[in-house]
Formats: structure tokens, sequence, C-alpha cells
């Protein structure tokens, strides 16, 4: 599939930029996490470079729920990163996110911006890196499987983070045998 010409010009755009991606309602929370990625790719001034492989993980917080499904994602943006944050949850409501019921309750796809290479972003509706990052398992094996060496401000290397959260880090199974190439989720939805 050739590539869209388009709005991001080498010059100005961002990397680093790595977005969380979760589902465990539906009938296919892969495939959610699958069409969220395309979802992403097709929006203006987004480009999805690479992505880990599908992880499931037990679920994180006091709701009772099924396994949750995840991976991590590298995107190239010109956009500001609150501008980032508003077309995730613009592709989370194309999908049929609800905000409703419980904090750390089930979702059909949940977006979140994580990292935004290293700056630090603390405004309304806004926090960058990720304000749990460092605690989660289910998003630091599959970030560390794609930039093994990505450094979370004030935090340190995500894969000593990782190293230290012991059993959680060993529940987080990937679901995918070998890392896919940079585009080979768009084969599997169109």
């Amino acid at each position: 599939m050739a590539r869209r010409a388009g709005p991001i010009a080498a010059a100005r755009e961002r990397r680093g930029v790595y977005v969380g991606l979760g589902a465990n309602l539906g009938p296919d929370p892969a495939a959610a996490i699958l069409a969220a990625l395309d979802c992403l790719d097709r929006e203006p001034c987004i480009r999805v470079l690479r992505r880990s492989r599908l992880y499931r993980a037990p679920p994180w917080g006091p709701v009772p729920q099924p396994d949750f499904v995840n991976a991590v994602a590298e995107i190239a943006t010109t956009l500001a990163t609150p501008d980032v944050v508003g077309r995730l949850l613009a592709v989370e409501r194309r999908l049929g996110r609800r905000r409703e019921g419980p904090r750390f309750g089930p979702r059909t796809i949940d977006l979140d911006l994580l990292l935004d290479g290293g700056r630090v972003v603390a405004e309304p509706g806004v926090a960058v890196p990720h304000p749990r990052l460092s605690e989660r398992a289910f998003v630091l094996k599959p970030l560390t499987e794609i930039d093994p060496d990505v450094q979370v401000p004030g935090h340190g290397l995500a894969s000593a983070l990782l190293s230290g959260l012991g059993d959680a880090a060993d529940a987080v199974r990937p679901i995918e045998t070998d890392t896919p190439p940079a585009t080979a989720w768009r084969a599997l939805i169109r």
C-alpha cells in the first residue's frame, strides 16, 4: 500500500511519541486494537511507525473484569501534545468507546499517550509521561519491546522499571509469537 502524501514534513515531525492501546470488551479486543491503529494512521498529521506484539494482561485496578489485550505503538506527528490527546480521544469515540462506568473498568478500546519524546507536560486533561506508566507492566512490557532504551522522564529507563515489577511483569504474556513488521497490522484489517 502506498503511503499517503501528506501533512507530515520529515523535518518537523516528532518521533518517540508512544501510545498505549488496550481493550477487554467486545467480540474481539485484538481486532479493536488493530482498528485503532488503522484509525490513528489515517489521522492527519499522525503516522504509525511501529507497534509491539499484542499482549494479554490481567486487569489493573479493583473492578472484576476480563483480561486485557494490550499493545504500544510509536507514532510520528507534527501535532502539539494536547492535540495528540484530542485525536486519541476522537479515535476512541469513533470505535464506540463510551466513558461511563467505574474508573479502571472494562472498555472496548483505550488509547493513552504514554510518552512524547522527552517532554513533560502537565496541563488540564494532559499528563505526559502518563502518570501511572512506571507502575504498569502491561504498558512497560510492549513499550520496551519496541524501544528497550526508552527513558521515562522522572523515572528512568523503562526496562529497569519493568524489571522492578517482578510477578506483575511475568503475568503480561504475548499472544503473537513474533514482533510484527511496522505495517503488518494494515494487511490484517484491509
